[in-house]
């Protein structure tokens, strides 16, 4: 009994020692997006589909008018799993390494990584549950890098930005209709290092994209490898109420 106490006490003392995300990031990673408002269950498009970063809560379109003077960052869903607006998303965090995929024309980024059915072989693989990527990504989700990079024990300040209340104000969100998005595109590349691809690339169903078997290399990946946005903002302080 009392080696279980003191494993137990081993285990508390490793989760303390991990890095604290900041209650916005804890907030959007944990909350449950595109459940009925319980407030306004009985009114039509009741569904919490934004985020306010200062109450760090999911919202309706509804509540919108308890905070409109708040930040707002609006979340969208693609077959049953959350995702942001890369343009969004990169306003806070940093989100190189992260594979983004393009839905109705907009890249977006996975908020929490998503279920497997079976398991894959690939020489590049998420580091944090093992999805197949394409180079040069290393993250198949925004829970993926942030736990990975917590597991590691690296200060999570180095990749948050401080919030510009500006950048994510009542007005600037796009309330068009368009939450349930439709199908992630095939193949794209742009002049940057953004590659995406689809979940049916994913499962080897594109028969005009062969996998490159090779070696899978040993990981050199550090946090010096994310910081290459070269932000504004890199590396500012929290400040209450966002830490």
């Amino acid at each position: 009994k009392s080696k279980m106490m003191r494993e137990g006490h081993e285990e508390e003392d490793m989760m303390m020692m991990l890095p604290r995300k900041p209650a916005w990031l804890e907030g959007l990673m944990a909350e449950t997006f595109f459940s009925s408002c319980g407030i306004h269950e009985s009114r039509r498009k009741s569904e919490k589909n934004v985020f306010c970063l200062l109450c760090c809560l999911s919202v309706c379109p509804h509540c919108l008018t308890s905070h409109r003077s708040h930040p707002l960052l609006q979340v969208r869903r693609y077959v049953y799993h959350d995702v942001v607006r890369l343009s969004d998303l990169e306003k806070l965090i940093d989100c190189s390494y992260i594979q983004p995929y393009t839905i109705n024309g907009a890249k977006v980024i996975f908020i929490n990584q998503r279920p497997q059915s079976r398991a894959k072989v690939s020489s590049n693989v998420c580091f944090t549950c093992d999805r197949i990527l394409q180079e040069p990504f290393h993250f198949c989700s925004l829970s993926c890098k942030v736990d990975y990079l917590q597991y590691q024990g690296d200060d999570l300040s180095s990749i948050l930005y401080r919030i510009d209340e500006s950048d994510f104000t009542f007005s600037s969100l796009r309330m068009d209709g368009h939450d349930q998005l439709g199908e992630i595109s095939t193949m794209e590349e742009d002049t940057d290092d953004i590659m995406v691809m689809s979940d049916q690339w994913e499962q080897g169903n594109n028969s005009n994209k062969k996998e490159k078997r090779k070696t899978k290399k040993e990981s050199n990946y550090s946090p010096g490898m994310v910081l290459s946005l070269g932000s504004r903002r890199k590396g500012a302080p929290h400040r209450a109420p966002f830490s």
